[in-house]
């Protein structure tokens, strides 16, 4: 089955005129009586382009389309369906890969095509087609910077959440129900049933994602780097408290020195001879005839 969107050669999100102008171009194309000489060709084509524009100018065919495009290309949504989806499964295992080189055996070459690989699956879910494969960021190599490359890979892919949308797992088609009641208890069950396949392969991602950055030799290498630059740090960090507690002690047995000391001179200094007196009996026995006029306002005390 051919999309409809790229039998009339438009974009998914194409606006209703635009998808009128581009069906009146290509029916005055190939309409029969225009090519007398491949009629059949040009009604085959002629039939494919009618049928797009009958469900896309329709906007509950269109939004049902929409939903479940994949299924229809794929095989329809009655069981049929073949999802060809990459397994994911056969990567939990050391066996898939051999050794930690970029050859093509490698850790990083399996891996990076592997997550490459779901990343081209999520675009042919987007309905923006403007969008890239850039906007997932790489595995990259063995030799990859960890900040400019593994570290974006692991911060996108740890959360990632994917975008199809697993319209292929609907129970019923509600374009079937005899009633709205019906319609939308067939509609909510449809519901159910993909948010489900939703949320487990979003889970099965991030499970693989653990799995790889456990053996990831990169994250390893910085992790280790990690941990001798917080050593260091610590110890720097000891040797600078035990120094400041050092000068901190030495500044509290001088002012404490100086305490005493002032304390001890206080009651035996004279003002006049400006001299200190170790004991009550020195300064009494200090030849009165060598002591000097007093200051004016004290007196000698013996």
């Amino acid at each position: 089955m051919k999309c409809h969107y790229e039998a009339l050669g438009v974009k998914r999100d194409a606006s209703d005129d635009y998808l009128k102008k581009a069906y009146r171009k290509l029916a005055l194309k190939w309409h029969p009586d225009k090519n007398l000489d491949s009629a059949e060709e040009a009604a085959e084509e002629f039939k494919l382009i009618q049928a797009a524009y009958d469900v896309l100018s329709d906007p509950q065919e269109r939004a049902w389309y929409d939903n479940h495009r994949e299924a229809l290309l794929k095989g329809g949504v009655s069981g049929e369906y073949q999802d060809d989806s990459i397994d994911l499964l056969q990567f939990f295992t050391v066996t898939c890969y051999s050794g930690y080189g970029d050859d093509e055996k490698g850790f990083y070459t399996i891996y990076r095509n592997v997550f490459e690989t779901i990343a081209k699956e999520e675009m042919e879910h987007s309905k923006d087609e403007e969008e890239d494969e850039e906007q997932f960021p790489s595995f990259g190599e063995s030799h990859s910077d960890y900040d400019t490359v593994v570290h974006l890979f692991y911060g996108y892919w740890q959360s990632f959440c994917t975008r199809k949308n697993f319209a292929w797992k609907e129970e019923y088609d509600s374009r079937q129900a005899s009633n709205r009641w019906e319609k939308r208890a067939m509609e909510k069950e449809n519901k159910k049933n993909r948010d489900k396949a939703r949320k487990e392969h979003s889970e099965l991602v991030r499970q693989l994602v653990a799995f790889v950055r456990k053996r990831d030799k990169r994250v390893q290498a910085h992790k280790k780097l990690v941990e001798e630059q917080n050593a260091e740090k610590d110890e720097e960090e000891v040797e600078n408290g035990q120094e400041r507690a050092n000068v901190d002690r030495g500044d509290v047995v001088q002012a404490d020195g100086a305490v005493e000391m002032d304390d001890f001179y206080d009651d035996l200094y004279c003002p006049a001879c400006d001299k200190s007196f170790k004991s009550n009996k020195a300064l009494g026995g200090w030849p009165q005839e060598k002591v000097l006029k007093p200051l004016d306002g004290l007196e000698w005390t013996s």
